[in-house]
């Protein structure tokens, strides 16, 4: 029968609300008058058509204060504050009305007892109403999810009101490090301390915590997590106080327990004088703008307010994705071009900057996946060092102001071909910041960067969501992270603080150990690690060995020497490099091997202009230029 009445037209509902406010609005009259006098009183005359019409007084006051528009099952203290305004007004309205028709019988004491009397049955008909469908909605979604908010605050009280008006969670307590609220309660939930959370989960057969403290230090969030991890339970959050500011998330959405929230470092304070030097008023070109650093610098940079924002992109999906997205931040007076191309094409690439005098480059296209370079190590050479030289010149031609390339912790002491592609491209660079124009060069060196494509983030995702198993290359990989908005915000800062030729590096923090980064990954999930402790655990970790080109750790730094700057997680290399007439002749000669494809020859020549390239892999003989020849032929 309620599944009936919730699946009626809203009009439908209004009226039946409509019905039952005016039998409600009568029936109160009369008990008034009851009350009044002590006994069974029914009026006559003009007196009874006044209490038949009271309706016709109430309805459209009630309508006025939107009392009809209230949604039953989701009624709150707004609403019932309305109500109150409503139900006030029409009391006042009927008395006046009554007393100005001189009718007799009505004593004076009957209007408050009239307003009293309504008042709470209008309230208590709704509250009863909703009780009732939320009763509804538990009977028929028996199968519920308990669940511990962490954090009694603002945030906390929200999400557990949002919960049990969803039902499809059921919130059996809080838990909150404020001592003086621990042992009291909200809404009936009870509050407790961290120390029980643990018997609190298995007294409950809690499957899910949800950290509703979005304004909370990462240091201490990452306190939280590490302390949740043995305890084999879903773990999500609200979204943090910046991420609720920029618009990306909404205050009642949660989200699966971010990887960056592991990282237990405070991102630095960013200096808005240097974000806005190479952006405000300026016409701006992102190469790889569709990329995971590329979107991003387009998202941050058009809240700069650019003259126009060039996106320079070879793939037609994602410049179309991108695209759409900053339309969709609705920043009216920022120009936004979307152009298909490739860095490679020296021409377009000249003829773009020159047409929209463009005054800023961030060059974040590169093929960045090791063993797909690895693989296919002409077309790296021709993206990565070609491309970028070709971009390089084109800058140069049209006097472009600043050239930003994103660079790798690869590029030092490289291991693979794409980190050796990656060096030579800084080397191009340092090369030309030494020969006489107007632009001026920057590298910005950094290690990974948190749910990437292509990074073990979201690999790590699919593969949990899938059952497993989690794959590992080496139960020793370590590796630097960083979140993809804090490393953006650190290069557009870097290359305002540029001098020319200078190679930045950014401070990735502590290094990760990517096997306890995966454990971590399926405990905050819900599930148990299965291992030879844990035999029947639900998701095993798979070491499958170094795959081409990869090594155990990065780094950051060729030499010894760094200078810091003014920001303390970027500091300023010192590093030695080769002449343009000397490097000249063997990027030549290393375009040709690449248009080739001679991959014995790419690999020689990258050696030699990198000495510190040391090759893990054999050179790909599957590919070598005769097969390739067969083939297009």
């Amino acid at each position: 029968m309620i599944d009936k009445l919730l699946n009626l037209p809203r009009l439908y509902k209004q009226i039946m609300m409509i019905f039952v406010d005016s039998i409600i609005i009568f029936f109160a009259l009369l008990a008034s008058f009851w009350i009044r006098l002590g006994y069974w009183y029914f009026p006559e005359g003009d007196l009874f058509w006044l209490m038949v019409c009271s309706p016709v007084i109430a309805i459209p006051i009630f309508i006025r204060f939107r009392l009809y528009r209230s949604i039953i099952r989701y009624i709150g203290f707004k609403a019932l504050w309305s109500i109150a305004q409503a139900v006030s007004l029409f009391a006042l309205v009927w008395g006046i009305f009554g007393f100005m028709a001189a009718i007799e019988g009505i004593p004076r004491s009957v209007i408050l007892i009239y307003w009293a009397i309504t008042l709470l049955i209008v309230i208590g008909f709704r509250l009863s109403a909703r009780w009732l469908l939320s009763q509804n909605k538990q009977t028929n979604d028996p199968i519920k999810q308990n669940v511990i908010i962490y954090g009694a605050g603002s945030a906390g009280r929200q999400l557990s009101i949002a919960l049990i008006q969803s039902g499809e969670y059921n919130h059996v307590g809080f838990i909150d490090d404020k001592t003086e609220i621990q042992g009291h309660s909200i809404n009936g939930i009870d509050i407790f301390s961290s120390v029980n959370i643990k018997q609190l989960i298995n007294q409950k057969n809690v499957t899910e915590v949800l950290l509703a403290i979005p304004s909370i230090s990462r240091i201490r969030r990452n306190e939280i997590i590490n302390s949740l991890q043995p305890l084999e339970v879903i773990v999500r959050s609200l979204p943090s106080v910046s991420e609720l500011a920029q618009g990306k998330v909404k205050i009642d959405s949660l989200r699966e327990i971010n990887l960056n929230d592991l990282l237990g470092r405070e991102p630095s304070k960013a200096n808005i004088n240097l974000l806005k030097t190479n952006t405000k008023n300026k016409v701006v070109l992102i190469t790889g703008a569709g990329g995971s650093i590329g979107s991003e610098l387009c998202h941050q940079i058009v809240f700069h307010k650019p003259k126009i924002l060039i996106l320079f992109e070879i793939s037609e999906f994602s410049l179309y994705e991108i695209e759409l997205k900053l339309k969709l931040k609705q920043i009216s007076d920022v120009k936004i071009i979307p152009i298909l191309g490739s860095i490679k094409d020296k021409k377009r690439v000249e003829s773009i900057c020159r047409y929209y005098m463009v005054q800023t480059i961030y060059h974040a296209a590169a093929y960045k996946h090791v063993p797909l370079v690895e693989f296919n190590q002409s077309e790296g050479v021709l993206n990565n060092v070609i491309g970028t030289m070709a971009l390089a010149e084109a800058a140069i031609s049209c006097k472009v102001e600043t050239f930003v390339l994103i660079s790798t912790d690869k590029a030092v002491r490289p291991t693979n071909t794409m980190g050796a592609t990656k060096r030579v491209a800084e080397l191009i660079l340092q090369a030309f910041a030494k020969k006489s124009h107007s632009t001026c060069f920057t590298m910005v060196r950094f290690g990974n960067v948190l749910d990437s494509s292509g990074s073990v983030i979201p690999l790590f995702k699919k593969q949990i969501n899938e059952g497993g198993p989690v794959t590992v290359t080496d139960i020793n990989m370590v590796r630097y992270f960083m979140t993809i908005p804090e490393a953006v915000e650190l290069v557009i800062q870097a290359g305002a603080m540029s001098q020319g030729g200078d190679v930045f590096l950014l401070d990735m923090g502590k290094p990760v150990l990517i096997h306890e980064l995966a454990e971590k990954m399926i405990k905050l999930s819900g599930f148990s690690l299965k291992d030879k402790n844990n035999p029947f655990g639900d998701i095993e970790i798979k070491i499958t060995g170094l795959r081409p080109g990869e090594k155990l750790y990065e780094e950051l730094l060729i030499g010894k020497d760094s200078i810091k700057t003014e920001n303390p997680l970027i500091m300023r290399a010192e590093e030695k490099m080769l002449e343009w007439k000397k490097l000249k002749p063997i990027i030549d000669e290393l375009h040709d091997s690449a248009l080739e494809f001679n991959h014995k020859k790419i690999r020689e020549l990258l050696v030699k202009i990198v000495p510190e390239f040391s090759p893990q892999s054999a050179i790909s003989d599957h590919l070598n230029e005769e097969e390739i020849e067969v083939n297009i032929n």
